[in-house]
């Protein structure tokens, strides 16, 4: 039989996240070594009466490990420009994508070459740009989960055992009716939702941040396991140019599998005009130099979800930590109102638990990682 926790797992990715209808077309998305996931969505997709696809990978991360390896390696110019026409059908035309994230090795980008980086996902970002539209007028539906593996278990400094449990804990696969937990949690961040509708400055401040931006006809989201699962948060899209200060990120920024740590910025007019890093620093300098919105901030957002209570370098994770924020530079979600356009979309967070606040029309809104509303 089946681990109880992967069927709810899978019954929540496909009857909550995505919410799966009679002859939607589903690309079950992973890597062989989440198989007994890949199964149960599988299962539950034709339950739904969905067209399962299940697919080994639309890009080089999602499939078999060391591929990328491989391609990053070998690929030349033509080639990393190349879309791969499975991944920009799914993304073009499908009515649904559930990506189960499953790596075995987390770094095997680090040495990487950014220059190769760089082209490859401007190559894609005209896609990926399609696909957020489609999803946001309701033409796409997409929901990301994690399959415990080995490399994602050392990351965190656990136990392969302890992180499956971690997992399943935060997802509330470990519940009887994970599917009432997550309704509950959008229930809860509703209210702080609708407390910010309408207003529009906000103020951060604290030990490693002080920045003020506008929200000035942006719409919140309730980010409540629909599309991350975990989830547990709420976000929008800053106006574009209208963040001024600077931040310290607390924790380190991760993305593509390069690790930068002590992330510092400064924004002038919204855009990035200093920044540095005590690791990684010219890494950092690549992704921000990538396309004209690299430098500008697509999301604000809050983590609520105190389930999540440890840095476990996985951004699906952390960045939903209660007591921070994240903000991501580069693209926004057009959902919210942002224009923002970037082949990047890299989240950073900031500890807010203490000697910290963020006032919303001078209004207190947030307290050393609490709600005040």
């Amino acid at each position: 039989m089946a681990d109880s926790c992967i069927v709810n797992l899978a019954r929540t990715m496909v009857h909550y996240s995505t919410r799966v209808q009679p002859h939607d077309r589903v690309a079950i998305v992973g890597a062989p070594v989440s198989e007994p996931l890949m199964k149960e969505v599988f299962r539950e997709v034709l339950r739904a009466g969905g067209y399962p696809y299940p697919m080994l990978g639309l890009e080089i991360l999602a499939g078999m490990d060391g591929l990328d390896e491989i391609y990053f390696a070998e690929a030349n110019e033509d080639q990393l420009k190349h879309v791969l026409q499975t991944e920009y059908m799914v993304r073009t035309e499908f009515e649904v994508m559930i990506l189960l994230k499953s790596q075995g090795n987390t770094h095997s980008r680090s040495n990487v070459d950014p220059a190769k980086v760089q082209m490859w996902k401007k190559a894609r970002s005209e896609m990926a740009e399609t696909f957020l539209k489609r999803s946001a007028d309701g033409l796409a539906r997409w929901a990301l989960t994690l399959y415990p593996t080995q490399a994602y278990a050392q990351d965190a400094d656990m136990g392969l055992e302890e992180f499956r449990d971690y997992v399943y804990r935060t997802t509330f696969s470990d519940q009887p009716d994970p599917i009432a937990e997550w309704n509950k949690l959008h229930d809860e961040q509703q209210v702080i939702v609708d407390w910010l509708n309408g207003r529009k400055d906000v103020v951060v401040e604290g030990p490693n941040i002080d920045m003020n931006l506008s929200i000035d006809g942006r719409t919140f989201i309730n980010s409540d396991g629909t599309k991350n699962m975990p989830s547990g948060e709420v976000f929008t899209g800053p106006v574009e140019d209208s963040a001024e200060g600077w931040v310290k990120f607390t924790y380190p920024a991760i993305y593509e599998g390069r690790e930068v740590a002590g992330v510092e910025l400064k924004f002038e007019k919204g855009r990035v005009v200093q920044a540095s890093a005590e690791k990684n620093e010219e890494f950092l300098i690549a992704m921000l130099d990538m396309d004209e919105g690299s430098r500008y901030l697509g999301e604000f957002a809050i983590g609520t979800n105190k389930m999540i209570d440890r840095f476990i370098k996985n951004i699906l994770f952390d960045e939903k930590i209660g007591g921070t924020i994240h903000m991501a530079l580069g693209m926004g979600y057009p959902e919210t109102g942002s224009v923002n356009k970037s082949a990047i979309h890299w989240d950073m967070i900031c500890d807010m638990r203490e000697d910290s606040r963020i006032l919303v029309d001078g209004d207190l809104l947030y307290e050393n990682g609490e709600f005040k509303i």
